[in-house]
């Protein structure tokens, strides 16, 4: 990479660390428009639209799918048309995203998965995932000073957008946390809600191949990740009766849009509906 664009990428990189972006999107920024660059092998100054539409033509060739289409899209339309204003991806129209319904697990399959589970702290872990529906960035992160025991809720500070909210946590399992951090934290002094011996915290690998180690123990043909525990947790609640634009506001979708893709895969309440054959007399 030349001169000019390592300089570039360095003010660029400084720009989102100032805007408050994580370092999961500043990387994932910087990573599509380096890509950029050693695809088009030119100037950042001079690359034009035809530049860029050919890139893209060239991922979506390779094999790329549309919703990692789409995050290479956002990331670099947001460095030419938000940072250097030069629109140069205004008559570029976006990927159109592939429809998916959510990997939800049922009531005794999020049963089974905690039955398996003998290692205190990591069914409480699981637990904190499917009862709040906390994203697994978020888990990570959680500091012991954003739990609420009277008012039985965590604030969310910082979370994906940089937004904060409330959500919810099971009583039960605030009782049994609290137990366990009593024994827990006299070795341990941290800050985080969960951590390693050292006080660190944990990184989202380490929950998602504990989730994934469980999920095969206690044989559930499905591919159970941190976020299936989310999708669950907002699936039961609309089975529950729950109204939308709350489960919304608990997830932190800034479109409700976002979550009425839960209503696609809720089944308690079809079920009760009766076929109109076994209505004939």
């Amino acid at each position: 990479m030349d001169s000019n664009n390592s300089a570039e990428i360095a003010n660029y990189k400084n720009h989102l660390n100032i805007s408050g972006y994580s370092d999961k999107t500043q990387s994932q920024y910087l990573l599509y428009l380096n890509d950029l660059l050693k695809f088009i092998n030119k100037d950042l100054n001079t690359i034009t639209t035809e530049d860029i539409t050919s890139y893209l033509s060239h991922k979506k060739d390779a094999g790329i799918r549309n919703t990692s289409l789409n995050a290479i899209y956002a990331s670099i339309k947001y460095y030419f048309d938000n940072y250097k204003k030069l629109h140069l991806m205004e008559n570029i129209r976006t990927p159109k995203k592939e429809k998916y319904l959510p990997t939800v697990l049922t009531k005794d399959e999020v049963k089974r998965l905690f039955e398996v589970i003998e290692d205190k702290k990591d069914k409480l872990i699981l637990e904190l995932l499917y009862s709040s529906g906390l994203r697994v960035s978020e888990l990570c992160n959680l500091k012991k000073n954003s739990i609420d025991f009277s008012e039985a809720i965590i604030r969310i500070t910082g979370g994906k957008g940089n937004k904060d909210r409330i959500v919810i946590v099971s009583k039960k399992w605030l009782i049994e946390y609290q137990v366990f951090a009593t024994k827990f934290f006299k070795k341990t002094d941290s800050e985080y809600v969960f951590c390693k011996k050292n006080g660190t915290n944990y990184s989202s690998d380490t929950i998602q191949k504990m989730i994934k180690n469980y999920a095969d123990k206690a044989k559930i043909n499905k591919k159970v990740t941190p976020h299936t525990l989310r999708h669950s947790f907002a699936t039961h609640l609309l089975d529950a009766g729950e109204n939308i634009r709350k489960i919304q506001e608990l997830l932190g979708h800034s479109n409700l849009s976002t979550t009425q893709i839960y209503t696609k895969v809720t089944t308690d309440e079809l079920k009760k509906v009766r076929s109109p054959l076994d209505n004939m007399k």
